[in-house]
C-alpha cells in the first residue's frame, strides 16, 4: 500500500540517521563456530543499542527475494522499486558524477578479464584499484550515431552512458554475472527499431572498446606484474533515470547522503539528497568509518533533518567468502559508532541492504538485522545486535518499505492516515 504524507507541524520532531552496513547479514560460519560474522564480532555499542531499543529482522524487497543494492536502498528510503525503478545503471552514473539528459541510457560495468577466446576469467580483473586512465582511452567512442561516455567509480566499477538519436534501455546485460563462460551478447528486449539499434551499436563498443584496453600500458604493466589485465567492459543495469518526487516533497526531510561508493551515492541523489563524501571514504575495506558518522552528525547538527551512512565493506568481504575479516570489519564499524551513542533527540536505526553469506559469496534472500534505537519508544527482550537475536525482536519481520514509516513514526514526523 502506497501512504501519502501530509507534513504536518510537531513540537516533538525528532532526527533521524539510518546506517546501512551493505551486505552485513549472514548464516552461521564454520571457522566462526556456528556464529555469523555479526554475531561472533565484538561489537558493545551495537550491543548497547539493541538493548535498549527495538530489534526485528527485515525483508527489503519481499520475503526470499536477493535483493540488488539499488532496489533494496530504494525500498529503505521509502520508494516502492516496482514503480521507480529502471535499471541499475543511472544510479551508478549519477554517482559518479555523469549528467544524464532526458533520454540518455545508462550503464553499470565492470572493467573485467577475458582471455583469448572471450571467456570471463575475472569478473573484477582482480580487484583492480583504479580504472581513471583505462575508463578515459575508451570514452567519447562514436558508433552509429550513439556517443559512449566512460567515467571511473570505485575500484574495478565505473558508468556509462549513451547519448544519441533513438538510444533505447530495453536491451540486455553484456554480463553473465559469472566468470567461467563467454562474454554475451547484449541483446534487445523489445521489438522496436531503437533496441536493435542500441544493440547493435552497444556490441560494436564493446569489442572496439576491448581491443583499445587490450593495448593499454596500464594493462601491459599488469600483466607483466603477473595481475589480470581489465581488458573487457561488463555492462549491466541498462535504464532510465526515473523521476522520483523527493524526500524533502514526500516526506519534509532535508536529507543528507554520506557515502564512499557511487551506487549510493547515485541511488540518494535521485531521491532528492544532499551527497557528502568526506576524505578517507572510499567505499573500500580501508574506508574511515570514524570519519562518516563525524560528517553525519555534523549534518544533523547543522539544519538536515535526516541522514544516511553507507557503509559497503561487509558486503566487499561476504563476496570473498571471508568471514573472519567480515567480522573484524564489522567491529570497525562499531568501533566508529561511539559518537552516535552521545546523540540526543535522534532516531537511529542500524540495518543492511541484504544479505551476502561468506558461504555462497552472493546476495541472498534471508532477511537482515534491525536495530532503532530512540529516546521514547517500546523496548523489547534482545540483548545483543545479530540475526538471530533479532529474530526474537518486538518488530518482528518488516518489508523494506515499512522502515521510513517507522522512523517518522518514532520521530514524531508520520502524519494520520485519515481524518
Amino acid at each position: 500500500m502506497n501512504v501519502f504524507y501530509r507534513i504536518q507541524p510537531n513540537n516533538s520532531e525528532m532526527k533521524i540517521l539510518l546506517i546501512v552496513c551493505d551486505g552485513m547479514g549472514d548464516r552461521p560460519c564454520g571457522e566462526l563456530g556456528g556464529k555469523t560474522p555479526l554475531e561472533a564480532a565484538y561489537k558493545p555499542n551495537l550491543d548497547r543499542m539493541a538493548s535498549e531499543g527495538m530489534c526485528g529482522l527485515v525483508d527489503t524487497i519481499a520475503v526470499g527475494v536477493r535483493p540488488g543494492s539499488d532496489t533494496s536502498h530504494l525500498s529503505l528510503f521509502g520508494y516502492d522499486p516496482r514503480e521507480y525503478y529502471t535499471g541499475r545503471g543511472p544510479f551508478e552514473a549519477a554517482g559518479v558524477g555523469m549528467e544524464l539528459r532526458e533520454g540518455d541510457v545508462a550503464f553499470r560495468v565492470n572493467f573485467g578479464t577475458v582471455d583469448g577466446d572471450l571467456v570471463v576469467t575475472d569478473r573484477r580483473a582482480g580487484r583492480i584499484d583504479d580504472v581513471t586512465e583505462l575508463s578515459r582511452a575508451v570514452d567519447g567512442i562514436e558508433i552509429d550515431g550513439i556517443r559512449f561516455t566512460v567515467k571511473a567509480g570505485t575500484g574495478y566499477r565505473a558508468g556509462l552512458v549513451l547519448r544519441g538519436e533513438g538510444v533505447s534501455h530495453m536491451v540486455s546485460d553484456g554480463d553473465s554475472h559469472e566468470s567461467g563462460s563467454r562474454v554475451i551478447e547484449v541483446k534487445p528486449l523489445d521489438g522496436t527499431p531503437e533496441a536493435g539499434k542500441t544493440a547493435e551499436a552497444m556490441n560494436k563498443y564493446l569489442i572496439k572498446a576491448h581491443g583499445i584496453l587490450g593495448e593499454h600500458q596500464v594493462n601491459r604493466k599488469r600483466i607483466a606484474g603477473g595481475k589480470p589485465p581489465a581488458n573487457f567492459i561488463l555492462a549491466r543495469g541498462a535504464g532510465r533515470m526515473p523521476h522520483i518526487p523527493p524526500m524533502k516533497e514526500r516526506y519534509g526531510l532535508k536529507a543528507a547522503c554520506v557515502a564512499g561508493a557511487g551506487l549510493y551515492r547515485g541511488v540518494a541523489k535521485a531521491v532528492g539528497m544532499d551527497v557528502y563524501t568526506p576524505e578517507g571514504a572510499t567505499g573500500k575495506p580501508n574506508t574511515d568509518v570514524k570519519a562518516k558518522v563525524s560528517k553525519a552528525i555534523e549534518l544533523l547538527n547543522s539544519g538536515y533533518d535526516y541522514a544516511f551512512i553507507h557503509v559497503k565493506a561487509t558486503d566487499v568481504y561476504g563476496h570473498d567468502g571471508d568471514a573472519k575479516g567480515k567480522m573484524k570489519f564489522i567491529e570497525k564499524v562499531d568501533e566508529a559508532l561511539a559518537p552516535v551513542l552521545t546523540l540526543r533527540d535522534t532516531v537511529v536505526a542500524v540495518t543492511a541492504d541484504h544479505s551476502t553469506p561468506c558461504s555462497t559469496k552472493n546476495h541472498s534472500g534471508d532477511p537482515v538485522p534491525l536495530l532503532i534505537w530512540s529516546p521514547d519508544l517500546r523496548t523489547d527482550d534482545v540483548k545483543e545486535f545479530g540475526e538471530r537475536p533479532c529474530g526474537k525482536g518486538i518488530l518482528h519481520r518488516i518489508r523494506g518499505l515499512d522502515l521510513m514509516n517507522e522512523l517518522l513514526n518514532l520521530a514524531g514526523r508520520g502524519s494520520i492516515y485519515g481524518a
